[in-house]
């Protein structure tokens, strides 16, 4: 590698202020919790009205991610430098691969959900504040917390992952605090079945369930947040196992409880079609006044949603810019360590998405592109297994090749119903991955060796 190129990567890893164990697994958390799980079930119910088939859908998400984090945690414990899927697939197939999943990622796998995060944030808030309602206010609010958040992760280390630990404890705290009240304060639940009955059966067969899995796949996004960041974490080889397993448990968890008690508190035909059926339970199990502030809570804990998008998504574009010259300037760090650069060029991106794209363009085309980059990830453990079988391994998957064949099969099988009944994404998808083609190309020519990038021997 030149020098130049190989101080700024020596620089980063060498560092001994790193993120510690607490920071990364509420990244995870933050990254995952967030628009999909209060925006998701109204969607959901247009076409399923069981109890238990819903439930069932979100054991199935969280089998999902549990899967794919425990795939994960082996490829990022063998390949301990940030990037995520940058890092993993330009080891695994070709430098092109991974700048691919790198170009996917920092144009719509973290741009987008932070987008979304923030819109579902200024559409709560004019909902319960009963501000007129005004598409340019509710952008104006999305955007004042993107620059907000942006401000403070773009300045010291130590404040930018004090915020999201204290965000991110709160924002499960509220979870189960909310859960629990309506649970007990409730008189006359909802007349839900949450036990299989006649017809469920049919139901995991049919297209209505695999499109919700979409929407459910979306929800679970992010719980590879912390491969992001393994070049700042103490330790990655033995802690980043753990961290993914923890943070995707502990979502998993939070995300049935909450669609439980949705159901259990609000009318199905309430909930029907709606986004804000956060909201809508809790009036229902609060009252009115109880309701708009209970869902004033929950709008706020987007913040840390939005904030964690922040952190994680500008490293993929920092050591992409460590690895071509015509982005070196996306590499550059404060005194602190901090990509400050890349963290402006991804709020940007954001804020572009705020103003100029509809919420639910945002989430499927999101929601698509980041299953076919996990998809191809969790497919590279085999391929890793077969040409490196030498190569140490800090964490082997547990159960191998279970979780990888659990996580492929069931993430297939949406993608597939993604490309039949939504082929507009699934274009925008390829669009995506030949455009990261083009620009592979053209940086190319001024790219630096990735001093972590396979050899030509390795690749041949």
């Amino acid at each position: 590698p030149e020098p130049e190129r190989a101080d700024i990567w020596e620089t980063a890893h060498m560092s001994s202020d790193k993120f510690r164990f607490p920071t990364i697994t509420a990244i995870v958390i933050a990254n995952m919790v967030g628009t999909g799980v209060f925006t998701s079930l109204g969607f959901q119910l247009l076409d399923i009205q069981s109890g238990f088939v819903i439930l069932m859908l979100w054991a199935i998400g969280g089998l999902i991610a549990v899967a794919g984090a425990m795939t994960y945690a082996e490829l990022g414990a063998a390949f301990p430098r940030s990037g995520g899927e940058y890092n993993f697939l330009s080891r695994i197939y070709h430098p092109a691969v991974g700048f691919v999943a790198g170009w996917t990622s920092v144009t719509i796998g973290f741009a987008g959900p932070s987008a979304l995060a923030a819109m579902t944030f200024a559409a709560y808030a004019t909902s319960i504040l009963e501000v007129a309602q005004s598409a340019w206010l509710e952008r104006a609010l999305a955007v004042g917390l993107v620059v907000t958040l942006t401000i403070v992760h773009a300045g010291r280390r130590r404040n930018s992952g004090g915020v999201q630990v204290i965000f991110t404890t709160l924002k499960v705290a509220v979870i189960v605090a909310f859960c629990a009240a309506a649970y007990l304060l409730i008189d006359e639940p909802q007349p839900v079945r949450f036990l299989p009955s006649a017809g469920d059966a049919a139901l995991f067969t049919d297209s209505a369930f695999a499109i919700s899995l979409i929407y459910v796949s979306y929800a679970y996004t992010g719980w590879n947040a912390a491969t992001y960041l393994s070049s700042e974490l103490e330790n990655p080889q033995r802690t980043l196992p753990a961290i993914l397993l923890t943070g995707t448990l502990v979502v998993t968890l939070l995300y049935i409880a909450l669609n439980f008690i949705f159901l259990y508190a609000a009318p199905m035909a309430d909930l029907r079609g709606q986004v804000e059926v956060g909201l809508i339970a809790a009036k229902a199990a609060f009252g009115e006044a109880g309701g708009r502030f209970t869902g004033l809570v929950l709008a706020m804990l987007l913040i840390s949603t939005v904030s964690a998008m922040l952190m994680a998504g500008p490293r993929v574009l920092q050591v992409m810019g460590q690895d071509f010259r015509l982005l070196r300037i996306t590499a550059r760090v404060n005194e602190d360590g901090i990509p400050n650069t890349a963290i402006y060029i991804q709020s940007a991106l954001a804020v572009l998405f705020i103003l100029t794209s509809s919420f639910e363009s945002v989430l499927l085309f999101a929601g698509f592109t980041l299953a076919l980059n996990s998809f191809v990830t969790v497919f590279g453990v085999f391929v890793m297994r077969w040409r490196q079988p030498h190569l140490e391994r800090p964490y082997r998957t547990f159960l191998y090749p279970l979780p990888p064949l659990i996580y492929l099969a069931l993430m297939g099988w949406t993608l597939w119903f993604v490309l039949v009944n939504r082929p507009v994404e699934g274009l925008f998808g390829l669009g995506v991955i030949v455009s990261g083609l083009v620009a592979y190309w053209v940086l190319s020519r001024g790219a630096a060796p990735a001093s972590n990038s396979p050899s030509s021997k390795e690749l041949s």
